[in-house]
């Protein structure tokens, strides 16, 4: 995958948004990576559960490309949409886009898939149902 800096808009729906704060910051100034990464995999969860109906874990993170820096102050906005629906997983694409702090600026910082698992109440795989009805905004 190579940046695209013609992209000026999310895919997906926004599942969290999350302010990065001096906690998160690395030796280098910036967010730890490993931080941005916990808020996708948490989106991802997020998407997959109301997909599923139930409990999904991470089975896998097929990629992650950081593309630009998170900085303290910025709002970490991630976007999920479910790309395919198999027999026991969910494959779900996530966008981390940062706002930048006390600026009009959006720009995209990280990209991944993530695929889920639906458990059943034992912890097993289990099948992914039908697709449930939309929520209502």
């Amino acid at each position: 995958m190579t940046p695209d800096d013609t992209e000026d808009q999310p895919s997906g729906d926004l599942t969290i948004r999350v302010q990065a704060m001096p906690a998160d910051m690395n030796a280098a100034g910036d967010v730890f990576g490993g931080w941005v990464m916990a808020q996708m995999d948490l989106a991802a969860g997020i998407r997959g559960a109301e997909r599923a109906g139930g409990r999904v874990v991470t089975a896998a993170v097929e990629t992650l490309a950081f593309r630009r820096p998170v900085h303290v102050g910025d709002t970490l906005c991630v976007y999920t949409r479910v790309e395919h629906v198999g027999r026991t997983s969910i494959r779900i694409r996530a966008e981390a886009w940062a706002r930048r702090y006390l600026r009009p600026v959006r720009e995209k910082v990280t990209e991944g898939v993530f695929v889920m698992v639906h458990l059943d109440a034992a912890g097993r795989p289990a099948a992914v149902g039908a697709a449930p009805p939309p929520i209502a905004p």
